[in-house]
This record gives C-alpha cells, structure tokens and sequence, in this order.
C-alpha cells in the first residue's frame, strides 16, 4: 500500500496499514488545514503516533497540524524552555506564541 502523499512537492508518510478509519479521516483534517492556513510552509515530517492517535504535519516555522480520531483539527508547539507541549486552536495563535 502506498502510504505517501505529495502536497507542493513534498512527500508526507502516514502508516495507514497500522491506522482505523478515523485516523484515516484525520490524515483529511490535517492536509486541509495545512493548506488553508500553512501553504508552502516547509513540511519537515509527518507521522501517526499510535499511543496519542494524532496524525500530525511538523512544520519548520515550530508548528505542528494535529489531529486524531478525526476529530478538528489543533495546532501545537514545544516550548524548549518549559518542555511543555502548548495546544492552539487557531494556527495564528502559535505563530503568535512561538514570535513572542
């Protein structure tokens, strides 16, 4: 099975044989939203954690596109400082977080 997805000339990679059919639903949720809010962003990796469920797109800005159970979708950062995983609802909000 292929399992990868080119989205402007990168190549993303989720392991949809170890996946259900809602985490499928949020590989959907999540390229969506990288292209509505974050186009041309540098992808720098994807995944599936099968511990979380999130699908996820890191990206180079320091964001990443997180979902799971194809539930909507959330946007993440990690403070280096805290070590604390941050969770936003809108992409602008840790864009913010993440210049300040």
């Amino acid at each position: 099975m292929n399992n990868k997805i080119i989205i402007q000339n990168e190549i993303v990679e989720f392991p949809i044989d170890k996946m259900g059919s809602l985490d499928i639903q949020s590989i959907d949720i999540v390229i969506k939203a990288y292209k509505k809010f974050a186009d041309g962003e540098y992808i720098e990796f994807s995944g599936f954690n099968n511990m979380s469920g999130y699908v996820y797109i890191c990206l180079s800005n320091g964001v990443q596109i997180i979902s799971n159970f194809g539930q909507e979708v959330e946007f993440l950062i990690y403070d280096n400082e805290t070590e604390e995983e941050i969770f936003f609802d809108t992409y602008e909000q840790a864009e913010n977080k993440l210049n300040n």
